[in-house]
């Protein structure tokens, strides 16, 4: 499995590439989940993400398409996302 710190940057890296963003953090939430039993299962993530594509797009919508972006690493790498997706005027 990724180190959490080469994924963060991955995943980073991805959500760049693929939504442009004008605000992006990635947040490794790992520590807070320590001794949970989905931990030993892989990283948790927090993805607080402002991009132009999102605009007029519900909640879902955008959601999916941050999955799409690091779908490679859900199975590899992820436990847990948690997302925060605006458009630039929410932000």
């Amino acid at each position: 499995m990724t180190t959490a710190p080469a994924l963060q940057q991955q995943l980073e890296q991805a959500l760049a590439h693929a939504l442009a963003p004008v605000s992006l953090a990635v947040v490794d939430d790992s520590a807070a989940h320590a001794g949970h039993a989905g931990a030993k299962s892989g990283a948790h993530f927090t993805v607080l993400i402002v991009s132009a594509r999102f605009q007029g797009m519900p909640r879902l919508a955008r959601h999916r398409l941050v999955y799409d972006a690091v779908r490679p690493w859900m199975a590899v790498g992820i436990h847990a996302l948690a997302i925060e997706a605006r458009a630039p005027d929410e932000a």
